[in-house]
């Protein structure tokens, strides 16, 4: 991977009620290396979806990425994808 990179985690929560709890936990524990979280999912008048995607943009390098990817596929009902974006 290259220097200058933007490494991506998308995460796919199932049951967000359920998994909030663990999800949150990982997220704690790799804070540091977390530059930006994103949240979404479907809400309207009279329901919140149970699933969701959270979006992570990190730093601090793969090693780091690639552990909390790890962690998260733990929980189950989570899928957890990493994509890398490079430049000079």
């Amino acid at each position: 991977m290259k220097e200058h990179s933007h490494i991506i985690v998308g995460i796919h929560v199932t049951d967000r009620a359920k998994h909030a709890g663990a999800i949150q936990k990982v997220l704690t524990e790799y804070g540091t290396h977390i530059k930006t979280r994103l949240g979404l999912h479907d809400i309207g008048d009279a329901f919140s979806s149970p699933n969701g995607i959270i979006i992570l943009e990190m730093v601090g390098g793969e090693r780091q990425c690639l552990t909390i990817l790890k962690k998260l596929a733990a929980i189950r009902g989570i899928e957890a994808k990493k994509m890398v974006f490079s430049h000079d």
